[in-house]
């Protein structure tokens, strides 16, 4: 995908989460910049109001579940047959749950980690051909979680560090074929899933109790500039906020002190309030216990 004055103009972007929050967001900038995108996501008719709401022709959606590579491969050649080869693929998809990790329901805790890490492998491998035709570029959607672990929140973290484990070891593997990947690392973002987080103790204290710059939530929009403008530059990193880079030089020294944090304020905090394991978050995790339907019950 050779740099120019509008990168994206003609290129086709695949968004995997797309049908509400960041993946939504990133929907619409790469649109405005030129860019076709494929809209994936459990929920069909959010999905296809998200397509609605953009200029005729611009986008397309598919229902599917990034864990299925079967059903990924079907909406791979669905894709080509009907946009053309992606040069752009986003592995945004994601979902998260809370709580202590001795009490989480063993299929939630699961769930996460199919979700946030091999749903992302599925997505490289569904997209990398296309990728190797045109050049493209590949986006891993990280997290401050990939960084520095959070108690509570087990299952997200192991499955965001994973995926940033595995986007490097996918760059180095395909630099040769002129294919660019990258890792956003992103902080807390207004999405239903945040919001929905900071009704549940266990992640509202977590939250609290962050220094105040790591507190802030930033629009999805805002987020999503950041990110379409990482992709047209073919960045290896993106932070948002920007002093998030400064973390990886005092990564090592992050785990002992959270452990000592945790071990002083944690018998506190459930002495006033026992925390529990909170289910897959959001409107987003709801669908997908819900296997992709739109049923409000879900």
């Amino acid at each position: 995908m050779p740099v120019a004055r509008k990168p994206l103009r003609g290129r086709v972007a695949v968004v995997t989460g797309a049908a509400r929050g960041l993946g939504a967001a990133m929907t619409r900038v790469l649109v405005e910049r030129g860019a076709t995108v494929a809209l994936l996501g459990r929920e069909e008719t959010t999905l296809a109001r998200v397509k609605d709401s953009l200029p005729a022709g611009s986008a397309a959606c598919w229902e599917a579940d990034v864990t299925d590579d079967r059903a990924m491969s079907r909406v791979g050649a669905e894709i080509r047959a009907r946009l053309g080869s992606p040069s752009v693929v986003i592995a945004n998809a994601g979902v998260a749950e809370g709580g202590p990790f001795a009490e989480s329901d063993p299929a939630v805790w699961r769930r996460v980690i199919e979700v946030n890490l091999i749903g992302s492998a599925v997505t490289a491998r569904t997209f990398l051909p296309d990728l190797f035709d045109t050049r493209g570029y590949f986006l891993q959607v990280a997290s401050l979680a990939s960084i520095g672990a959070a108690p509570m929140m087990s299952a997200y973290c192991a499955s965001k560090a994973g995926a940033e484990s595995f986007a490097h070891a996918l760059r180095a593997e395909v630099a040769h074929r002129r294919v660019g990947v990258g890792i956003a690392y992103i902080n807390w973002t207004d999405t239903d899933m945040v919001r929905d987080a900071d009704e549940h103790a266990v992640l509202r204290e977590l939250r609290g109790h962050m220094p105040s710059p790591a507190r802030k939530v930033f629009p999805a929009a805002y987020v999503a500039e950041r990110l379409v403008s990482a992709v047209e530059r073919r960045r290896a990193s993106v932070y948002v906020p920007r002093w998030l880079r400064s973390t990886q030089l005092v990564r090592a020294a992050m785990p002992p002190v959270v452990t000592w944090l945790s071990r002083r304020e944690l018998p506190r905090l459930t002495a006033a309030e026992p925390f529990s394991a909170t289910g897959l978050l959001g409107a987003g995790g709801r669908a997908d216990q819900g296997a992709g339907t739109d049923d409000p019950a879900y």
